[in-house]
């Protein structure tokens, strides 16, 4: 039955829940942090899910997909839940191997695999290539279109670090060095990475530069793609870069300046077409952080302004920060001209709640923003089930009530209760419907830009209106002709 038009948009989306049976740490945003690669994962019908409890222990849990029911597994191993760097990702290889790496903040790597295909029951400790392993933070995996996994990670510190790429071998069950340094800091920076693979294969790395350790030099967005499983790399032009890349060479999607609060480490995703779009937020010549939509046409970067902010906030200082908001995932729907964008994220003006952000069409068709959950989740950022989504479009988050203290300090938070929300894109999105009631008119045709910053196309005909229908957690936004 389709949903009314002044209806919650929350209930009209077809989501639940699956509470896992062990509660998460909370003090921290160890468990919630947006460059967890990944924290839930499936493989053929079992997703599986990784987190530290209560007391830090790793845990590991499964289920059937549709089942609510987990079961789940407290590890030997423990992490440092204090330092909300620490986070534990997960991957399972094309053999039904778990792969897990954890509690890594310019430290050892600790990575480990389970013993059998589909076992939470994990081995021992072992390094992959064994050089460059001493310094290691920002662990992820990433599962090729053949079974074999990527491991991408820090080497090195904030402002002085380079990128490192492995790659696992389901055949030989061996790592091996792919390149020591992807990206180079050159001694005076480093990098902080997004990636993602896309439908095609194709692998899109965005990241931001900072100069030192204080998040207030982070600057610009670059981007470089590959083609043939990371082995060779290029411009979005097609220009093959020479490796390692570095701030010289690299091709700039977004000319961002230090002290613009930008944020590092956000999300990436490559369309059918294999167009890569960045989300991210700094703050534009209002002042005020927005988020943003950095993206290529196939023939040139453009941005795009998604949020309408209007509570301020400065990013300075080292350390895991108390911020706001999240830092957005993104994912996109659709590859011919007609782009659906879903953005996930959570912002103390929407009171801290698991929030959509969506648009059917980028640059056509209206944003729309609704609440995945009734309660707050406090310092949450969102991860999701890539694997999944890339097989079902069903978007599956890693849901946790958690605390941040500013520069590592702690939260006085209990912890608390771990949760799969489940999400499926309605099979229509769109709002305007005969007979819909008007809220709101305004002539369109202001401004130079065919399209304003949700999404309405301009016109110039003064008879065209848009109407505003008050939708709770978002109004919707829909242009409709004049009569």
């Amino acid at each position: 039955m389709a949903c009314g038009i002044l209806l919650s948009l929350a209930n009209c989306l077809n989501a639940q829940t699956a509470n896992l049976p062990v509660s998460g740490y909370a003090q921290t945003s160890v468990n919630g942090v947006v460059f967890r690669g990944n924290s839930v994962v499936t493989f053929g019908q079992t997703q599986y899910v990784a987190y530290y409890d209560g007391n830090g222990n790793v845990i590991l849990a499964k289920r059937t997909l549709g089942s609510t029911t987990w079961q789940s597994s407290t590890t030997q191993y423990t992490g440092t839940v204090t330092d909300a760097h620490r986070s534990v990702s997960i991957m399972v290889d094309g053999d039904g191997y778990l792969h897990m790496a954890f509690d890594m903040h310019g430290t050892a790597l600790r990575y480990c695999k389970s013993t059998a295909p589909g076992s939470l029951t994990l081995g021992s400790l072992a390094p992959m290539v064994g050089t460059n392993e001493a310094t290691t933070t920002y662990p992820q995996f990433f599962r090729l279109a053949d079974g074999n996994l990527l491991f991408l990670y820090r080497d090195g510190s904030s402002g002085n670090g380079n990128v490192v790429l492995n790659r696992y071998d389901t055949k030989t069950r061996a790592w091996a060095r792919v390149y020591t340094n992807l990206i180079d800091g050159q001694g005076a920076r480093n990098p902080y990475t997004q990636m993602q693979i896309d439908p095609n294969g194709v692998i899109h790395l965005s990241w931001v530069w900072r100069e030192t350790a204080d998040v207030a030099t982070n600057h610009d967005m670059c981007y470089a793609r590959s083609r043939d499983n990371g082995v060779t790399w290029e411009k979005s032009t097609g220009e093959t870069y020479a490796i390692p890349i570095n701030a010289t060479t690299a091709e700039y999607a977004a000319k961002i300046a230090q002290s613009s609060e930008l944020i590092n480490q956000t999300s990436i995703y490559g369309d059918e077409k294999s167009r890569p779009y960045i989300a991210t937020y700094w703050a534009p010549s209002s002042g005020i952080p927005q988020y943003q939509l950095i993206y290529n046409t196939g023939n040139a970067w453009k941005t795009f302004q998604i949020s309408q902010r209007t509570m301020d906030f400065s990013l300075s200082g080292t350390g895991t920060k108390k911020i706001p908001i999240s830092r957005p995932q993104i994912m996109v729907d659709g590859g011919s001209d007609s782009i659906g964008i879903y953005m996930v994220f959570r912002d103390t003006e929407r009171n801290s709640k698991v929030s959509l952000a969506h648009t059917s069409n980028l640059g056509k068709t209206p944003w729309t923003t609704t609440d995945l959950t009734s309660y707050t989740v406090d310092s949450w950022e969102p991860t999701f089930d890539t694997e999944r989504w890339k097989t079902s479009h069903v978007l599956d988050l890693f849901v946790q009530r958690m605390g941040q203290g500013d520069g590592e300090t702690l939260a006085n938070l209990a912890p608390q209760t771990v949760t799969v929300l489940e999400w499926k894109p309605p099979a229509s999105t769109g709002l305007a419907k005969a007979g819909s009631v008007e809220r709101v008119g305004i002539p369109l045709g202001s401004g130079t830009a065919p399209y304003d910053a949700v999404g309405r196309k301009r016109s110039e005909d003064p008879n065209r209106r848009i109407l505003t229908h008050g939708v709770p957690g978002g109004d919707a936004v829909v242009e409709i002709p004049g009569n």
